[in-house]
């Protein structure tokens, strides 16, 4: 069963500085009919506008990635932590027993664009850890690459969750397949362009709930990114 959760019935909020979208319950924002969907809790598109950001606060007892479409962003960390992350690259935030940080865009005139998740770890109270990897620009295009797992496989960043989580850029026409175990729950998030689904249109911005299909079609109608969340049942 596939369940579209279209772009504009996200939650939104523009404070200027910063436009984003909810695709589950967070901030101000409150749905209980849109409180995650497995592991994956949080679910967030922004845009930040040049010099801005986030200043410095705590989380605690999360598994936090963020990737980035568009820009740069610039990470600073109670762990004592400083990156800047472009397109391409991965980061994982484990806050466990609490990591303070901040995030803003450096550039003083481009924009950033990036989606931000955060997945419930299997435990609470680990320690808290950070990872920031680059990935093969080959491996993205026109297949999934794994981009966060278990055991960090395949160059991936460390999930403390049974939660592997996959990226994908695909030319118009292109196709790539996955296969959903028992007990499975996906996920699959359209960063940019357009997507057939096993059937299901998506564009950008555009979210999809699965769940009891035993394969995922996939194929660009146009130049597309997108994330895919493989999860046990939460």
């Amino acid at each position: 069963m596939i369940t579209v959760r279209p772009a504009r019935s996200r939650g939104h909020a523009h404070h200027g500085w910063l436009d984003t979208w909810h695709s589950f319950s967070f901030a101000d924002y409150y749905d209980p009919q849109e409180m995650g969907w497995g592991s994956l809790r949080v679910l967030n598109e922004d845009r930040v506008a040049p010099g801005a950001g986030f200043p410095m606060h705590g989380h605690r007892d999360m598994e936090i990635l963020t990737w980035i479409l568009e820009g740069a962003l610039e990470h600073q960390d109670s762990l004592g932590n400083g990156s800047v992350i472009t397109p391409g690259e991965v980061q994982r935030m484990s806050a466990g027993t609490g990591i303070r940080h901040s995030e803003r865009n450096p550039s003083p005139d481009a924009p950033m664009h990036l989606l931000q998740i955060w997945i419930e770890p299997a435990q609470p109270g680990l320690a808290p850890g950070y990872e920031q990897k680059r990935l093969d620009p080959a491996a993205l295009e026109g297949r999934l690459c794994l981009i966060a797992s278990p055991q960090g496989r395949a160059g991936s960043v460390t999930l403390h969750q049974d939660a592997e989580v996959y990226a994908a850029r695909l030319d118009a026409g292109a196709s790539v397949r996955h296969g959903l175990g028992a007990g499975r729950l996906a996920y699959l998030q359209v960063a940019r362009g357009a997507l057939d689904l096993n059937g299901t249109a998506l564009r950008a911005g555009d979210g999809a709930k699965i769940c009891d299909e035993r394969e995922l079609r996939i194929t660009a109608g146009e130049r597309a990114e997108l994330l895919l969340f493989d999860m046990a049942v939460h």
